[in-house]
């Protein structure tokens, strides 16, 4: 079983990043990206890339984001 953890802070997607665990991404109540591991993120930007040539961007204001973690 997978044990979410929202990622709100800088601090927060910096140590997903330098973990590199999969992040969720939710939009309006559904998931709109998973699996993906952060990139690169601003305070306006989050870049997650899910394979070599699979990138998404998501708007930190728009989205929640989720490290999926093994229990």
């Amino acid at each position: 079983m997978a044990h979410n953890r929202r990622l709100t802070t800088d601090q927060d997607f910096k140590e997903a990043q330098e973990r590199q665990v999969p992040i969720r991404v939710f939009q309006d109540d559904h998931i709109v990206d998973s699996g993906g591991i952060v990139v690169r993120f601003t305070e306006e930007t989050v870049v997650l890339q899910s394979g070599v040539s699979d990138v998404a961007y998501h708007q930190r204001a728009l989205c929640e984001f989720f490290e999926m973690r093994k229990r």
